[in-house]
Order: C-alpha cells, then sequence, then structure tokens
C-alpha cells in the first residue's frame, strides 16, 4: 500500500513586524491571570490570549510569553483565577501589563475558593486547576481545568474592555439596535486614545 506527502503549502514571505499589524485587526478581550505563592505573595499578569476551550470536560487556556517572570510563579502555584476585565478596568489593565514592581498596590481583591486571587469589580472570573503546560513557539499554551465561576449574582451586567490595533476599547451600543427592537444585538468598538504600545513591549503574555 502506497502513501503520498502533502505537497506543502505556498508561503508567502513576511516579518514580524507585518504578523503583529495583521494580527492586531483580531479585537479581543483582557484578562487578568492571578495566584497565590507558597509565601502568601499574590502574583498577577494582563493577557489576551484567554479563550475557551472545552465544557466537557470544562477547560480553557492562555499563552504566556516564554520570557514571563510572572509565568513560572503561577505555574508554580498550580491553580489560578482568570478576572476577565470590564470597560472601566484599564487602569487596572495597565498595572498588570508591565513586568516587574508591585502589581497588586492599591488593588482590592478577595480570596477565590481556590485561594487565588479574584479582582473587585472583574466582569467576571473563572478559577482553575493547571491541567497542562505545552510549547507554542515563543509562547506557552496553558490550560486550566475549571473548577469554580464567579456566582450569578456577582457578574457585572456592562461592557468588556477590549484590545483592537494596539489600542484599549469598549463596546458601545449602536443607534441602529435601539430603532429595531427585532434586530439582533449591534455594537460599534469605541477606541480610546492612549495607544498602549510601549505597555505591550514589557509585557508578558
Amino acid at each position: 500500500m502506497s502513501t503520498s506527502t502533502p505537497p506543502t503549502a505556498p508561503t508567502t514571505p513576511f516579518d514580524d513586524a507585518a504578523m503583529r499589524d495583521t494580527l492586531s485587526r483580531f479585537c479581543t478581550g483582557v484578562a487578568v491571570i492571578t495566584a497565590i505563592q507558597s509565601d502568601g505573595q499574590p502574583a498577577g499578569m494582563a493577557v489576551q490570549s484567554f479563550s475557551s476551550v472545552s465544557l466537557d470536560p470544562p477547560l480553557v487556556c492562555f499563552c504566556p510569553a516564554g520570557t514571563s517572570t510572572t509565568w513560572p510563579k503561577i505555574s508554580a502555584a498550580g491553580r489560578f483565577a482568570v478576572n476577565v476585565l470590564a470597560a472601566d478596568q484599564e487602569d487596572l489593565c495597565r498595572q498588570f501589563a508591565v513586568t516587574g514592581g508591585d502589581k497588586f498596590s492599591g488593588v482590592d481583591w478577595r480570596s477565590g475558593v481556590n485561594g487565588a486571587p479574584l479582582l473587585t469589580a472583574a466582569l467576571a472570573t473563572i478559577e482553575c486547576e493547571l491541567a497542562d503546560v505545552l510549547p507554542g513557539g515563543d509562547h506557552l499554551i496553558a490550560l486550566g481545568r475549571v473548577t469554580a465561576l464567579t456566582p450569578p449574582e456577582r457578574l457585572r451586567e456592562t461592557s468588556p474592555l477590549l484590545y483592537f490595533r494596539r489600542t484599549y476599547g469598549r463596546l458601545t451600543a449602536s443607534p441602529s439596535a435601539s430603532s429595531a427592537p427585532s434586530a439582533p444585538p449591534a455594537g460599534t468598538i469605541s477606541s480610546k486614545s492612549a495607544s498602549i504600545a510601549s505597555a505591550r513591549s514589557r509585557s508578558e503574555a
């Protein structure tokens, strides 16, 4: 029985800048990953690369940079919380988006069921056990098994913090949405004027 090797797909040359610019067109939410270290100190980092993976079993993932100094602390803890940020938490995101310093200075939080910090006023929180870590080029792919979720009464009904083309933004209602009740909900992305390109150059995810 003979087998054939699939042909190699054609490629077009591109550089890192082109890839960053292209992928910046994909709008994402923003989350802060938190954990408690063995000495009781909190650790945290801001990420865009958070995603749902599976409902059965309940799995999520995020992708820390291989050079991150916070990721080893979260990995060693073996459990973490995903804090999904709301549109009014841009300053909080900036605080967690850089390497070094006391990221929890002035931050209000409480302990989750698994001990990880849950940030007050987060849009939602997802507590996880670290299930696996896979290689992903210059990043890692951290897989988490969900163990607890924000109780329904604590979920915030507000807009999420968004990141699009290296700028924070928020989702605002489209005028056409209110004038057409039978139509699906619509919205537009309103960009903030301040770019975070400089913060991203020092980020950990």
